[in-house]
């Protein structure tokens, strides 16, 4: 695939986009057997060789050019991308360029690490490096290839913090090779956004970007096809361009969080719809509170979902029957039952400083993978006015859906993409199944120095916090720095009472403390400190060591619960021992914690009810046993709601295959 922009599924658009061909249930059978029989995960070979070979023999020619010389190169270098495509001579003529540039303005070059990474991701696939191996300045090398080529270029990232970092260190690189680059917030003006789309390199986070292309295309009227914008400008009216303007070449860093992770909901465009109010909320609420659990509901904590029974239907009949006050929605059968629905959700599934916490008056919901705030959303069918009157707040208004897109969908009309991570084999079948994408796993540029000293299982969350506090206490006194990761604001929070009882000073990292990420963070590598974080100080995140930590023995990592996916696991880890420096993690988790409790119930309750009850720290085999079944079970059920979301999503496609707009 020299030239990958043409291709003959492009859709009939001015601008750049491709139309993911319809299949008949035969053809979707074909391509199943073809993809199990061709294997997803390939490793770095001979083709990725060559570019590195011929990299670095152009990059000894270019050390003595001037700056001048450097950008006209990158100019002449343009019509031969576009006529010859990514051969292997000009994809290695086109690294070279960025490598030189990079050496200039930040004083180092790529290594044959990277410059395999790139060529793998400039090809369409996603490439597996492990963490620290410098995959900020490795995606610079495709992003060049492609911009050269006069293609648009989108880097996408998984939130504001990275996307600005990670533009704010390369933009002097590309514009070394005349190339302009723009990171887009999503506060930004809608003028402000369009002009800086026209760039040929743009950083973004993945739900900007997804949102732009929704509320974009929503508002435009008809199809954007040559024709239109021909005759609107002979008219003299040109029809403003869109945003993002065209779906060239992107590349999804962090592939598997953006990808797979959270491709398990429709992302929403929403209006205002005021049918829900206050009383209807507390009067679901009020009998909600009346339910007993397992007589008249259910709750299936997996899918965050509740059920009543139908001796729970008959008792809300009944009730309604003697409640002249009720409001006029409680004598729906229909409606009373799924407004008690979602008062149950509310009160028993959707708990404050875990799935949500409380911000300047409202509701702020925390994505569970990143630990993020995700800014203006809410959740659907009233559910989220129910969690503001239980917290008592005043319900906004409910929402009805004006325009919706499914990750699969929205990255599937990009004329082509690759991406990067340091977790991607376990996923590898669904990215080739989903998207059509390869995994390469790229070989290491150091020897990897982190130790593991294992795992330690608790009866319960107190034991347990207290063994964590003396762990990080034992660490400081040997001069090293110390990260401690949970899984919500709550344990963090609640464990950062327990280091200050044990007189151990330490910063908490959460969705309360984002705005002061990048200087928390900086601090973290430094002798004796103690960071107490949650997802955000996993992905992406470069923890740098001072020369005391390194001698002392590096960053040592604390796990003080499983992720529903071991790769989450593995990316918290992976902040230790990164780029040959000494480092060690562990994991400290706790019989009662919510993967277990959530996930395997049954193997938790057994191992509780056979053990001894005065034993507070239990053989660590149980702690494996139940990290397989739990995490095994979770992501089965993941997988099978991104499943589902996509056969939603394709049925919706094929039932209305006459019209290229989201729906």
């Amino acid at each position: 695939m020299s030239q990958p922009w043409l291709i003959r599924d492009r859709a009939p658009a001015f601008f750049a986009e491709r139309r993911w061909p319809v299949q008949t249930w035969y053809d979707e059978a074909l391509a199943t057997g073809f993809r199990a029989l061709v294997p997803p995960l390939y490793r770095s070979g001979l083709r990725d060789g060559l570019v590195v070979a011929l990299t670095l023999w152009h990059g000894r020619r270019l050390r003595t050019a001037s700056d001048a010389a450097l950008q006209m190169q990158a100019r002449a270098l343009r019509p031969v991308l576009l006529r010859r495509g990514f051969r292997i001579g000009t994809v290695a003529r086109a690294f070279a360029l960025c490598r030189e540039a990079l050496r200039r303005e930040l004083g180092f070059a790529h290594h044959a690490v990277q410059l395999r990474g790139g060529a793998q991701i400039l090809s369409g696939r996603v490439a597996e490096m492990a963490t620290g191996e410098g995959k900020t300045v490795t995606a610079a090398l495709p992003a060049v290839a492609a911009a050269l080529a006069g293609v648009p270029v989108h880097v996408v990232t998984v939130n504001d913090y990275l996307s600005r970092r990670d533009h704010d260190e390369l933009a002097p690189v590309f514009a070394r090779l005349g190339l302009r680059s723009a990171w887009i917030d999503a506060d930004m003006t809608p003028a402000a956004k369009i002009a800086a789309y026209g760039a040929p390199i743009v950083y973004v986070t993945n739900k900007t970007l997804v949102f732009d292309y929704l509320r974009s295309r929503l508002g435009r009227e008809g199809p954007d096809t040559v024709q239109r914008h021909a005759a609107a400008t002979l008219r003299g009216r040109p029809v403003p361009p869109p945003m993002p303007h065209a779906l060239g070449f992107c590349i999804v860093d962090e592939a598997d969080s953006i990808l797979i992770d959270e491709a398990q909901t429709p992302l929403i465009i929403a209006a205002p719809d005021t049918h829900l109010s206050e009383a209807d909320c507390r009067h679901a609420l009020a009998h909600a509170r009346g339910l007993a659990e397992g007589q008249d509901f259910r709750l299936d904590h997996a899918q965050r979902r509740a059920e009543l029974t139908r001796a729970g239907r008959a008792l809300l009949a009944a009730r309604a029957g003697t409640d002249w006050n009720a409001p006029a929605l409680w004598q729906i059968a229909r409606a009373r039952e799924e407004l008690c629905r979602h008062a149950l959700a509310a009160l028993h599934l959707h708990h404050r400083d875990q799935h949500y916490i409380l911000a300047e008056d409202t509701v702020q919901i925390v994505d569970e993978f990143t630990g993020r705030v995700l800014a203006d959303r809410q959740w659907q069918a009233g559910l989220h006015q129910m969690v503001e009157v239980k917290e008592g707040l005043p319900p906004g208004a409910s929402r009805r859906t004006l325009a919706q897109i499914t990750y699969q969908g929205f990255f599937r009309r990009y004329l082509w993409f690759g991406g990067m991570t340091g977790t991607g084999a376990e996923v590898a079948r669904e990215l080739w199944g989903t998207y059509g994408l390869g995994v390469t796993r790229v070989p290491r540029h150091r020897r990897l120095h982190r130790r593991d000293l294992g795992v330690r299982l608790y009866r319960d969350e107190p034991a347990k916090l207290q063994a964590v506090a003396a762990r990080a206490a034992r660490m400081v006194a040997r001069g090293r720095p110390v990260l401690i990761g949970t899984r919500s604001v709550e344990v963090s929070e609640r464990l950062g009472g327990v280091l200050g009882d044990a007189g151990l000073a330490h910063v908490v990292l959460n969705a309360r403390q984002d705005g002061d990420e990048a200087a928390l963070i900086a601090r973290a590598g430094a002798a004796g400190a103690v960071t107490v974080a949650t997802n955000m100080a996993g992905r992406g995140t470069d923890i740098r060591l001072t020369s005391e930590a390194r001698a002392a023995g590096g960053l040592h990592v604390m796990l003080t619960e499983y992720h529903e996916s071991p790769r989450i696991d593995r990316q918290l880890v992976g902040r230790a021992g990164r780029q040959g420096d000494p480092g060690s993690t562990e994991a400290l988790v706790a019989l009662d914690d919510d993967l277990f409790r959530r996930h395997a119930p049954r193997m938790q309750r057994a191992v509780a009810g056979l053990l001894p009850g005065g034993l507070r720290r239990l053989p660590a085999v149980l702690a494996h046993l139940l990290r397989w079944r739990a995490q095994r079970a979770a992501e089965a059920r993941a997988r099978l709601r991104r499943e589902g979301v996509l056969r939603r999503a394709d049925k919706l496609e094929k039932s209305l295959g006459f019209t290229r707009r989201p729906i």
